[in-house]
């Protein structure tokens, strides 16, 4: 009796392990959704293995956040302020873009950019160029 039990609870054990890992890993890739309109945040590198974030040039003073808009239909809107010439003016590419695992494709204005998701959560997308250029967007 003794060892019939200890068999069952092998047999229950070797099940347990061989399915509990299989067709729901995600091979790193995580799982928020990319689209919305993401706001630019910070920019920077990597200097000397420290990574280094500042305000972005880019944002016009006095002015709403330069911004990309991720849709479902894979099109990307880049919003650009400026007020150079008139106070705040709005200036809207238009595009398209892909995901593949932990690198986001956009084309914009016949531009290709790739670049690695470093970090995605609902509040924060963080991508890397092949430059090493850090810009990090938020929601």
């Amino acid at each position: 009796m003794k060892i019939r039990s200890l068999l069952l609870a092998l047999i229950l054990s070797v099940g347990l392990f061989t399915t509990s890992c299989s067709s729901d890993d995600n091979e790193g890739e995580t799982l928020v959704p990319l689209e919305g309109k993401w706001d630019l945040s910070k920019t920077g590198t990597v200097i000397n293995g420290t990574e280094t974030l500042v305000d972005p040039i880019e944002n016009a003073n006095n002015c709403s956040k330069d911004y990309i808009e991720l849709k479902l239909d894979n099109t990307i809107n880049v919003g650009n302020y400026d007020s150079a010439v008139t106070a705040c003016a709005l200036t809207v590419q238009s595009g398209i873009y892909s995901r593949s695992h932990n690198n986001i494709t956009t084309v914009v204005n016949g531009v290709t950019k790739t670049q690695d998701i470093v970090n995605l959560t609902l509040k924060e997308l963080k991508v890397k160029d092949a430059a090493g250029v850090i810009t990090v967007y938020t929601r």
